[in-house]
């Protein structure tokens, strides 16, 4: 697979162990920075992991940052994104399981580092169910595309 991955200088380390990571089980990244610790706008990266997924350059997306959060609603703004915040391992099954999350995001300074690269793997190898799940995904998009 093709993962875009990108990060705020709070998520720094976690992005860089993640890429290692995915390389390393065969993956290709994307990587869209940031590159240094120094301090940095988050969604800049955010907007452009999810740029190259819904482009169709990657097939999903990662973000980090402190908490999750604020990477995580960024990428949301890109239209045709559904980022979920990796915040357990059941989560990080059932974004993809029931809502077809194209990305996840993830707080370095919440999780420990080797529950995220975990779920990242979970939430790689998880398939989406379709069905009455397809129903509200499209929805979703309906929605978006108003």
């Amino acid at each position: 697979m093709i993962i875009s991955i990108g990060s705020d200088h709070a998520g720094y380390d976690y992005k860089e162990a993640i890429k290692k990571h995915l390389i390393e089980n065969g993956h290709e990244v994307i990587d869209v920075g940031t590159d240094s610790k120094e301090s940095v706008h988050y969604p800049k990266f955010a907007f452009a992991a999810g740029e190259a997924v819904v482009n169709g350059e990657a097939d999903f997306g990662i973000v980090v940052c402190s908490s999750g959060e604020g990477i995580g609603i960024a990428a949301n703004k890109v239209k045709g994104v559904r980022c979920a915040i990796g915040y357990n391992d059941h989560v990080s099954e059932y974004a993809r399981r029931h809502n077809d999350a194209n990305m996840i995001s993830f707080g370095a300074s919440q999780m420990q580092l080797d529950e995220v690269l975990r779920r990242v793997d979970i939430f790689l190898a998880t398939e989406f169910d379709g069905g009455r799940h397809q129903i509200r995904v499209d929805l979703i998009k309906d929605y978006e595309n108003k």
